[in-house]
């Protein structure tokens, strides 16, 4: 039985120094801010979403639309922090984008999160007409702990045929929970994610060691990748989660799927929040650049 007092004494020691503040240089506060409200039916509970929509949208057709899920290791819910990249794609690539704010853990643990993004997906996709997008051409993706979700809806969405993503963006993202964090190589002298902060990531999202190989707990555990989304996969030099996300780019075209993967020198995990600005802009414009192929 999961102690969630303990746990949540143990995330303020553990985060309050690690809470991300975007940096005042990548806030994008000169692009337009058009957004509205959805509450959206899941399995799991409704659940909350912030619609960005371009500031000029194509004109005799409806607008893509690009699902975002924000990080924090799946205990903190904390979607506004991606406020800047919705507002940055939402202009840069022409589409809606549809932020979710799904429900964390401990109080929420896995699979919670994970069914939540895949409902949300899927009503997204079925929805678009009444809602000023168009479903068919859709993208998801997210940054962090919510890369791993991106990534478990793609898997889902290939096995159900419900829709099909065109892309997946997958900015450093933990794919394998069920392997020991302190087997995972540390680049940086004081990396962001350490293994006592993954261990306890982990702990609180899925207590149970035996669902933590669970594919859509860990995506790069999954035992067939064929017929996946396309991938932007984003990585960080000094990041914990590195090696895992070149992995799983790996295995993904080994797979057949096409892969675009991007590691950024001299960075850390959460830098397309937190800086520094010059790699997270590019990292930013090449997400861009990949939505709107993706959607072409």
């Amino acid at each position: 039985m999961v102690n969630r007092h303990a746990l949540r004494v143990r995330a303020f020691q553990l985060l309050s120094p690690l809470i991300v503040r975007v940096h005042r240089d990548l806030r994008c506060t000169d692009i337009p801010r058009s957004t509205s409200r959805l509450r959206i039916p899941t399995r799991a509970g409704s659940v909350r979403c912030t619609v960005y929509r371009p500031s000029s949208p194509p004109e005799g057709t409806a607008p893509p639309v690009y699902v975002n899920f924000h990080g924090g290791g799946f205990v903190l819910r904390r979607h506004q922090t991606d406020d800047h990249i919705c507002r940055f794609l939402a202009d840069r690539a022409g589409c809606v984008v549809v932020n979710v704010d799904y429900d964390v853990a401990p109080a929420r643990p896995f699979p919670v999160a994970t069914t939540q993004a895949y409902d949300v997906t899927a009503w997204v996709a079925a929805h678009g007409a009444e809602n000023g997008w168009d479903g068919t051409r859709l993208a998801v993706g997210g940054h962090s702990a919510g890369g791993n979700l991106a990534a478990g809806v793609c898997l889902t969405a290939r096995d159900t045929g419900d829709f099909s993503p065109r892309l997946q963006i997958l900015d450093y993202p933990p794919l394998d929970l069920a392997a020991d964090p302190e087997s995972k190589r540390l680049y940086g002298p004081r990396s962001v994610i350490t293994p006592a902060l993954s261990h306890f990531f982990n702990d609180a999202y899925v207590p149970d060691l035996s669902t933590r190989s669970d594919p859509l707990a860990s995506p790069a555990l999954a035992s067939d990748h064929t017929g996946l989304a396309p991938a932007l996969i984003i990585t960080a030099e000094y990041d914990l989660l590195r090696d895992e996300g070149e992995a799983y780019a790996q295995t993904l075209r080994a797979a057949g799927v096409p892969v675009t993967h991007r590691d950024f020198a001299g960075v850390d995990h959460s830098f397309t929040h937190a800086g520094p600005v010059e790699p997270a802009k590019e990292a930013m414009e090449l997400m861009a650049e990949s939505l709107r192929k993706a959607f072409a």
